[in-house]
């Protein structure tokens, strides 16, 4: 299966980021959006830095979890998308939930790096399509991909999963209060904790 994950992942992921970036070309044209906006020098410096903090992410990502798993459990879940597995099915899956590095502040740490780089490459070049890109994959993957994964995952993890989306928003960094563990406690068990 990992030889399967190599070889068709890094293709289909290649097709869709291709598709959107078309996607906002195409878009650019029919919304009459001007290719360029003029960016000044320190616009473009911005972009420099939202690139180094979306490579930044990703580098702190493949610290966090190993590439070779990634690839895996994104191959089990195109495979799960399509309908041949179950979505409780862990096959291929030999990691637990991971909740380090990058998990400890957003869900999907991957996606939020890729729509960084394109963001980053939009203020850097200055080219419109690339912002319609962008957007059309942030909606993407926080409408569509996210949604999906997270029914897998709960399928998977259950009651572990199901608290840390409560904990953890979905793709963007402090939006949503981490609520303590000791808040979700029942109050008999704060009370013996009081007495020791």
């Amino acid at each position: 299966m990992k030889a399967k994950a190599f070889l068709s992942v890094p293709f289909i992921v290649f097709s869709v980021f291709a598709i959107f970036v078309a996607l906002g070309y195409v878009a650019g044209i029919v919304l009459g959006v001007p290719s360029s906006f003029g960016f000044v020098f320190p616009i473009r410096l911005a972009g420099v830095l939202v690139l180094a903090s979306g490579f930044g992410l990703l580098g702190w990502l493949f610290k966090s979890r190993k590439p070779v798993h990634i690839l895996t459990s994104t191959y089990m879940t195109l495979v799960k998308a399509i309908g041949r597995v179950p979505l409780g099915d862990s096959e291929g899956r030999t990691e637990s939930l991971v909740v380090r590095g990058p998990y400890k502040h957003v869900r999907h740490p991957l996606y939020l790096g890729v729509v960084s780089l394109i963001v980053g490459w939009w203020l850097l070049l200055d080219y419109a399509f690339l912002l319609l890109s962008a957007i059309f994959m942030f909606l993407w993957f926080n409408f569509v991909v996210a949604p999906f994964e997270e029914r897998e995952l709960r399928a998977m993890f259950g009651e572990e999963y199901e608290q840390y989306t409560n904990e953890v928003p979905r793709m963007i960094p402090f939006t949503k209060r981490k609520r303590s563990r000791k808040a979700k406690r029942p109050k008999s068990e704060e009370d013996s904790d009081d007495q020791s």
